[in-house]
């Protein structure tokens, strides 16, 4: 006797359709559908592992550092010109200071070595880098970010200039680059090319936009000596 073998077909389908399904038992699931069920839990997969990323960074940022009783100390210093007290551990970076406690984020920790210039503030007007600083060197000081920078009604030449001549591209390194930018030209070397590229050689650009960095230290140092 003849056996005649039962196919089941999607709807809409057709005999040749059989041969581009999946099939589990009298479930038969087309190719499409279970790429778009892989993706959708792959998405729902990413979603997730993120809002649990942004949750414990958020509860890190409200949580204070911790300090050692034997090393706790209280400092004073003017930060963006408002005063600024904190109880600190002795160890603290200035970096993680700024970051961690003040939330002041725009100096980046790249390498915390010193060796690219991310986290470049100014203390007393010069150039440092925070991730070296020991937030204690700061008692009495005034420092300088990225955010205190500009008047607030107004970017700082320094600022519009790198937005002009498109020196930056994923803008990570770009607050330690300006911050470093505007020390070159107060300092007096912004002269030429040459002393521009000398004086920033310690700021690290990953994107290599230098270039443009170099051209729009050149625009702001007019600018800024008019100023």
């Amino acid at each position: 006797m003849k056996t005649t073998r039962n196919t089941v077909l999607p709807t809409g389908g057709t005999p040749a359709t059989d041969n581009r399904t999946l099939r589990s038992g009298f479930f038969i699931l087309s190719r499409r559908s279970a790429m778009e069920g892989a993706a959708a839990i792959a998405a729902a997969a990413i979603f997730a592992d993120a809002s649990s990323h942004a949750k414990t960074a958020a509860a890190a940022q409200s949580a204070p550092l911790p300090v050692a009783p034997d090393q706790a100390l209280t400092i004073s210093a003017t930060i963006n010109g408002q005063p600024v007290a904190a109880e600190i551990d002795a160890r603290t970076s200035l970096l993680d200071l700024l970051r961690e406690r003040l939330a002041l984020t725009g100096a980046k920790k790249g390498c915390d070595h010193g060796q690219c210039g991310a986290c470049t503030v100014h203390v007393d007007g010069r150039r440092v880098a925070s991730c070296l600083t020991l937030a204690a060197k700061i008692e009495g000081r005034e420092v300088l970010t990225i955010e205190g920078l500009s008047d607030g009604a107004a970017l700082h030449p320094m600022q519009q200039a790198f937005i002009d001549h498109d020196a930056l591209q994923c803008g990570y390194c770009t607050p330690g680059q300006i911050m470093a930018a505007v020390a070159c030209v107060a300092e007096g070397n912004a002269t030429s090319k040459e002393r521009i590229r000398e004086y920033m050689s310690g700021n690290i650009c990953r994107c290599g936009a230098y270039v443009g960095i170099v051209a729009a230290i050149e625009d702001a140092a007019s600018k800024m000596e008019r100023g």
